[in-house]
């Protein structure tokens, strides 16, 4: 498929870089609201669905945040324990442990976050899945960034997670953690209006000009996808791969039937 097309590179790729991305009003605006919330110590919250383009908003955030004033520490949640979703913190904050009191390790995690704050920078703590998290963590994840008496907030905690993660924010042993969010950011899936500005950025983005996605192929894609980005790439590459077997240049809602029956 690339060397029938033509593509410099992979098209459609998950690991494209944060300067190629392509900017909607939903993304910058979820970068607004992170960086409102980090630079004064907040949470902040970004709910979707799966595949709504959430890890992307968070690295597109992320990469504004200068080493020099902003450590970042990202985790990926789990259904773990308090004490195992902290270890997975001191992990990220490269801190040894050989303990498993929940006392002792938010000690350890508070004594980093201190120090980071003594060099004048503020850690930033992401965790992507954050709905996964049991209620227990929700009840206790406050507690490592606050000081003097929860005047001084060091660290900046950023949650991504499904839209049941606002659910579990609601209930009354996460109020003091829901209670500091100040930024919160819900992903949706693409309008049909911009799906075709979408694909034709990512053809672009791989080395083609040429929009080669017929308009009932855009319209199937949003259809199959929901408007959803992660979707969208794998229908989008999908029909290309179909198209190329049938050596035509023009996908079409044909091919991209083809490609849905791929993917779940």
């Amino acid at each position: 498929m690339r060397h029938y097309f033509g593509f410099t590179r992979e098209p459609f790729a998950p690991d494209i870089r944060v300067d190629e991305l392509y900017h909607t009003s939903a993304l910058e605006g979820t970068k607004e609201r992170i960086l409102y919330a980090v630079n004064l110590g907040a949470v902040s919250v970004v709910t979707g669905d799966v595949g709504s383009g959430k890890s992307t908003a968070l690295r597109y955030a992320s990469a504004t945040l200068h080493p020099s004033r902003y450590q970042i520490i990202p985790v990926v949640a789990s259904t773990g324990s308090i004490i195992e979703v902290l270890k997975q913190i001191c992990m990220a904050f490269d801190i040894e442990w050989n303990f498993v009191s929940p006392a002792k390790l938010i000690r350890s995690i508070r004594g980093v976050v201190a120090d980071i704050g003594k060099k004048n920078q503020i850690p930033v703590l992401i965790i992507d899945e954050a709905n996964l998290l049991r209620m227990e963590v929700f009840a206790q994840l406050h507690t490592i960034g606050q000081f003097d008496m929860d005047s001084n907030p060091l660290l900046s905690i950023i949650l991504a997670g499904q839209n049941n993660l606002l659910d579990k924010l609601m209930y009354l042993t996460s109020r003091p953690l829901a209670s500091r969010v100040i930024g919160r950011s819900h992903l949706e899936g693409l309008k049909q209006k911009d799906m075709a500005g979408y694909l034709k950025h990512h053809l672009e983005v791989a080395g083609i000009k040429e929009q080669l996605f017929s308009e009932e192929a855009i319209l199937a894609i949003h259809q199959g996808s929901g408007g959803l980005l992660r979707r969208a790439n794998l229908l989008a590459k999908g029909s290309l791969i179909a198209a190329a077997r049938e050596k035509v240049m023009v996908v079409s809602a044909e091919h991209v039937r083809i490609a849905s029956t791929e993917i779940f």
